[in-house]
């Protein structure tokens, strides 16, 4: 019987826990992740899983065999990504903050890599070493241009692996440094010993050099920032560059997607009218035609030959998968329907894509991961991303439609906390980050902790979020602080008229932009909300976006200045929706919440926010977390954080 038609037997299901007195306690929302990833080797005979005990992260890895589990202590490191050399190497890529030699200016969030052999359960740190081409100490020379370099221990792109004679070739984007300029090289790394070897040198301008299905560069970009000039070249035949491409763009500057269909042409992402289309590029430099793909968020590669195979979207509240190959479809179509019901993602697979790793997230049970054999037919249950967060813990999410004020066509979600009649509740109103970015359906740790509180909780997709269109991102250029902000209290208002919210019960709460939105909130959009409460907020945007373009650059005060309204830095436009300019304004208690270490925002915005607040006489509570970032990485800093802000939302706004 083909497994293409009949697909899985069953999928194993989560043991059966006792009924909860109680609603669960905080931590089991606001520590990390009981499994934050899962990632299964070439050959299918491994799985590697960053888990938790809700503090510490470890590593394990488990046998498909039936051998045992072993784990591997990380201590305070970061762990953000696990891949696979073979069946025998992992890579750990890790992050911290802190200076980097040969770069002056503000600390930064660094990521470095790690290789374990687990035969031998050695530990080699990569790219610590200098590069071959070696002239002296850390430097090495480039014989293309004569050049002297210093490398920097720290990764700019993601690991890649490519399959070269037969066997799995770990490939590695680092930093080098000739003149102060520092400039993106591609280095071969054995994952055993940890020796490099330099195989392309970019120049001040590169931002991408995309490897082939050999490891042979074969394409690359450059961008200048200043004059918004992007350039494709490709590789011709004997090794020499040739520009195929030029585009101007100041803003949403073109990207490389990876390799094409047929495993040799180029596909690139490019801004139009309505949007990025993706194209084509072949080896001769003839652009293609629009590929017919819509609405992607991104493109699903095959793990062996590394050619798109397809595209990835969650257009609404669906995940969408469109496989260009139509026996591909079928067969993700056939995994999918054995999760009916559930949002199902793609986590990982096979080198021959026979066993997949899938998140399925239940409205019932929570997100959890799968291994799906297509061989046998079979699901195999890993666990639970929360497995302290039982079934009845679980409270209802569902979706939400709605206008703004100026007939926007708006959408988020409403989570309603179990046992309680939705009518009259008390409200928290959670806003997202980026801004352009977005709320998704599904499982929220932080929304589900709030609800199991006794709360309603609703995110709102505001104008300038992302994943709707590009016109409904470009209907947030400018709106920080108006039509964003008042889109979340028209959402406030949309409840209160439904009867299932009381309009005189209501906080608002983020985290990042969402930060800045809660102290707009209080300050802007005075009379909604009881009490706000700023995780890493914004709140002096003229100091922000100052100090954005020292530490990023020209193109990253374009991007904050379009959203904001603003023409450049000292635009007063700016100092009109800067909460901490109208501090006096404020219409209840505010808790501010940031990271020491946070590199996106720093610290000094919740500082000045606090210092106005104070100086006009208005409550305000300041909680610093030590050696925190911007993401709530460690486990007992997002715990702190979810205590502190449940702690001040209920004595504010009780639920009762």
């Amino acid at each position: 019987m083909s497994v293409l038609r009949v697909l899985l037997a069953a999928v194993l299901a989560v043991c059966a826990w006792p009924p909860a007195a109680t609603a669960a306690p905080l931590s089991a929302y606001g520590g990390l992740p009981s499994i934050e990833s899962v990632d299964i080797s070439p050959d299918g005979s491994k799985l590697a899983m960053i888990v938790s005990d809700g503090r510490q992260i470890s590593l394990a890895v488990q046998p498909l065999d039936g051998g045992p589990v072993k784990t591997y202590g990380v201590g305070e490191a970061k762990v953000r990504d696990l891949d696979w050399v073979g069946s025998d190497y992992l890579v750990i890529t890790t992050s911290q903050t802190g200076a980097i030699m040969y770069l002056s200016g503000p600390r930064r969030e660094h990521s470095l890599a790690f290789s374990l052999d687990l035969k031998s359960q050695k530990l080699v740190q990569l790219l610590a070493e200098s590069p071959s081409r070696a002239a002296t100490g850390t430097h090495f020379r480039d014989t293309a241009s004569n050049r002297i370099w210093a490398s920097l221990p720290v990764l700019a792109g993601p690991p890649e692996v490519r399959t070269i004679d037969g066997k799995p070739v770990l490939f590695l984007t680092g930093i080098a440094f000739a003149e102060n300029s520092g400039v993106l090289t591609k280095i071969r790394a054995d994952p055993r010993t940890g020796a490099q070897k330099v195989v392309e040198v970019g120049y001040a301008d590169t931002n991408e050099i995309l490897l082939g299905g050999d490891g042979t560069p074969v394409a690359k970009s450059d961008y200048d920032t200043q004059s918004g000039r992007w350039s494709l070249k490709l590789r011709r035949p004997g090794g020499a560059w040739n520009e195929a491409r030029v585009v101007q763009a100041k803003s949403e500057r073109p990207f490389i997607v990876g390799l094409g269909r047929d495993g040799q042409s180029v596909v690139l992402a490019e801004m139009a009218d309505n949007g990025y289309v993706i194209r084509e590029v072949s080896p001769e430099g003839v652009l293609g035609d629009p590929l017919p793909v819509k609405d992607a968020d991104g493109a699903i590669f095959d793990p062996d030959t590394h050619r798109m195979i397809g595209v990835y979207a969650l257009v609404g509240d669906e995940d969408r998968y469109t496989f260009f190959d139509p026996r591909d479809q079928k067969v993700w179509n056939a995994v999918r329907a054995a999760f009916k019901g559930e949002r199902v993602r793609l986590e990982s697979w096979t080198s021959d894509r026979q066993k997949i790793v899938v998140m399925a997230d239940s409205a019932v049970e929570g997100p959890g991961y799968a291994l799906v054999d297509l061989a046998t037919r079979k699901a195999q249950w890993l666990g639970a991303r929360y497995q302290n967060v039982l079934p009845e813990d679980v409270a209802a999410s569902q979706p939400v439609r709605f206008k703004a004020g100026d007939g926007l066509d708006l959408g988020g979600y409403l989570t309603l906390p179990r046992g309680r009649d939705p009518k009259n509740l008390p409200l928290v109103v959670l806003a997202h980050g980026g801004p352009a970015s977005r709320d998704t359906p599904g499982f929220d740790w932080w929304a589900q902790a709030i609800a199991s509180r006794g709360y309603a909780v609703l995110q709102v997709n505001f104008r300038g979020s992302d994943g709707f269109g590009w016109a409904f991102t470009q209907a947030g250029f400018g709106e920080w602080g108006r039509k964003m902000q008042t889109d979340l209290s028209d959402g406030v208002r949309h409840l209160a008229g439904q009867g299932v919210v009381d309009p005189k019960r209501v906080c608002i709460v983020g985290a990042s932009y969402g930060g800045y939105a809660a102290l707009a909130g209080a300050t802007l959009d005075p009379g909604v909300y009881r009490c706000a409460a700023s995780v890493a907020g914004l709140s002096d945007l003229r100091r922000f976006v100052e100090w954005s373009r020292a530490k990023n650059g020209v193109g990253a005060q374009r991007y904050w200045t379009r959203f904001m309204g603003a023409e450049e830095r000292r635009d007063p436009a700016l100092t009109e929706i800067s909460p901490a300019a109208h501090a006096g304004r404020a219409s209840g208690p505010v808790l501010l919440v940031h990271g020491r270490d946070d590199t996106v925002v720093p610290l000094e915005q919740s500082r000045i926010m606090a210092d106005a607040l104070e100086k006009a006489g208005k409550p305000v509570e300041l909680v610093v977390q030590k050696g925190e970032d911007h993401w709530l990485s460690r486990g007992d800093s997002r715990l702190e954080m979810l205590t502190a802000t449940m702690a001040f939302v209920e004595k504010h706004n009780p639920p009762n």
